[in-house]
């Protein structure tokens, strides 16, 4: 049994079901709302000062409270906090059935180890996952949840070794949509942990996605000191998972059953969810999106956060 089937079976074994349902927000008018916002471009400081955006036109970019009440009054969640900030791509409304965004966390599990990155066998992950992915479904459905099938990679894992950033994409497909889902990830390993920057979308928007997060991924930097050249092994922590968790881990989370997680069915098209899946040191945070209902986006969240 691979690595990669021996953690997925593990995930499982770990995961119970506990559902629990919640009331969206009260959506407000998109134009009131976004004229509330303080929408920026330039540079940006990230968690601290650890991180900085350069934001082009492209984009804006808006804070941590802000993104709480675009999520909540703008996307009906019930909770959008716990983020560094949104980037809000300027060509698409943000409300119609093509909105989008960028959702960014910061991971800070410890110096994650690219030593496997070389070594990852993708296509066995993959099939590993939708394995998982279907075995899940029998227990989605009992809890009155659309099945999910993880139809493959929309754009394959690519780690860029030099500059230590990681992305991938997957096509999902939730029920009997007649659009299946895109979930596009980036990740950027730094000193002390991972940024995390996740974005969702439907499928006919892949190409326009894509060109937006190759552009998330230049302008997107560690700053002196937080970089991952800057680790000291003598005092700095080193993460309990490599460039395979970062991808696979998150795949094998979402088709556990969202166990531990609070199901939260909306009217309104996007939402989040927040759970605590444990493998060993490493949590997974979900960020859901479903086309009718709800939505998918997941991103890991460090054990000291409390989720």
């Amino acid at each position: 049994m691979s690595r990669i089937r021996i953690f997925a079976v593990t995930l499982a074994i770990l995961l119970l079901p506990a559902l629990a349902a919640a009331s969206p927000a009260e959506p407000a008018p998109a134009p009131d709302l976004l004229e509330s916002l303080q929408l920026q471009t330039g540079s940006i400081d990230l968690a601290g000062g650890i991180a900085a955006l350069d934001v082009p036109d492209t984009f804006r970019y808006i804070g941590p409270e802000d993104t709480k009440r675009f999520l909540e009054e703008g996307w009906g969640n019930p909770d959008g906090s716990g983020t560094l900030g949104m980037l809000l791509p300027t060509e698409t409304d943000l409300f119609g059935g093509e909105g989008w965004g960028v959702v960014i966390t910061y991971q800070e599990d410890g110096y994650v180890s690219d030593e496997d990155a070389n070594e990852i066998d993708y296509k066995e992950m993959l099939q590993s996952m939708q394995e998982a992915s279907r075995e899940g479904n029998a227990e989605r459905e009992k809890a009155g949840y659309q099945p999910v099938q993880l139809i493959g990679w929309a754009a394959p894992p690519r780690y860029d070794s030099q500059a230590k950033k990681l992305y991938w994409a997957k096509e999902l497909k939730f029920g009997d949509d007649a659009e299946n889902t895109l979930n596009y990830n980036v990740r950027i390993l730094g000193r002390k942990g991972v940024l995390v920057m996740n974005a969702v979308s439907e499928m006919p928007q892949l190409s326009t996605v894509e060109e937006h997060m190759q552009q998330v991924l230049a302008f997107t930097e560690f700053k002196q000191g937080h970089r991952y050249s800057d680790f000291d092994s003598g005092v700095d922590k080193v993460a309990g998972y490599g460039i395979a968790t970062l991808i696979g881990g998150t795949i094998a989370a979402k088709v556990g059953l969202f166990a531990k997680l609070g199901a939260l069915l909306l009217a309104f098209k996007k939402v989040i969810l927040v759970g605590l899946v444990a493998v060993g040191a490493f949590v997974t945070k979900l960020f859901r999106r479903r086309k009718e209902t709800a939505a998918t986006l997941e991103t890991p969240q460090s054990p000291e956060s409390g989720a």
